[in-house]
């Protein structure tokens, strides 16, 4: 048994729930204050690895009851991002994930920092029965509008699965019904409560945001690589100073590119 401070708080770091348990008994009756605060540090790491296994799991448990509820063999998940910027495209992206394994850290894209949606971007990839990203160009969207838009891209997506030989008979969206196709079940806040929705978000963000630092390149000023598209402050003076560019919806900046009367 370790006696130092040092060396109790290091088994404390490394211990799983049972290991910890064994050693919160062994340490019931030493009172030095660094061994109680590392017996609480390690108390607070092993609750919230616990919450994080037990959302992770409500991901997956909450499609697989859909799923067995709608008779389905496949689910797809989907969802979009960039509805809102005045620059960039849409994106959509789908997933049909398999069952296992389970991937570590999955959640609504707007939960979890750039860093670790590259990594779970790279993990959806690697282990998923199939996936793709859709764009909708800004020229699109001003000639079509949002909505018709949401729909083609959405149908485009699913296309894109069954040309790679992954049919699903179970569409999950976040959100509102697009009523594109009779497969498919909307879910509230499905990107933070269902597997493939918060993989097909993370893939579309990940997908989205890379293509806007290429469009930064392209036409600098703007800050594209930092606003991804958003009408931030600096983005809107941007606009006024150097016009639109072609990575711009033209239909989403009329209120500060047109002239005033004053």
């Amino acid at each position: 048994m370790a006696t130092t401070v040092a060396e109790i708080r290091k088994r404390l770091q490394e211990a799983d729930e049972r290991e910890f348990a064994v050693l919160e008994r062994s340490l019931v009756a030493d009172a030095r204050k660094g061994v109680r605060a590392a017996l609480e540090t390690a108390r607070r790491r092993l609750d919230a690895e616990r919450a994080e296994r037990e959302r992770l799991a409500g991901l997956y448990e909450l499609e697989e009851r859909l799923m067995v509820e709608r008779g389905a063999q496949v689910a797809a998940g989907l969802d979009e991002v960039g509805r809102g910027p005045v620059a960039g495209p849409l994106t959509v992206g789908a997933v049909v994930l398999p069952r296992e394994p389970r991937i570590a850290g999955l959640n609504d894209s707007k939960q979890v920092s750039p860093a670790e949606r590259e990594r779970i971007a790279a993990e959806v990839k690697r282990v998923a029965l199939a996936w793709t990203v859709r764009f909708v160009e800004p020229r699109e969207i001003d000639e079509r509008g949002m909505a018709a838009c949401l729909r083609s891209a959405f149908s485009d997506a699913v296309a894109d699965l069954e040309q790679a030989g992954v049919r699903p008979d179970l569409l999950l969206l976040d959100g509102n019904p697009l009523h594109f196709d009779e497969r498919e079940e909307s879910l509230v806040h499905g990107d933070a409560r269902c597997a493939s929705i918060a993989a097909a978000s993370i893939v579309a963000k990940v997908e989205r945001d890379a293509l806007m630092v290429r469009l930064d390149a392209r036409y600098p000023g703007y800050g594209f690589a930092s606003n991804k598209g958003y009408g931030s402050a600096e983005h809107i003076d941007a606009i006024k100073r150097l016009g639109l560019c072609p990575a711009h919806r033209e239909s989403f900046c009329t209120a500060f590119t047109q002239p005033t009367l004053f």
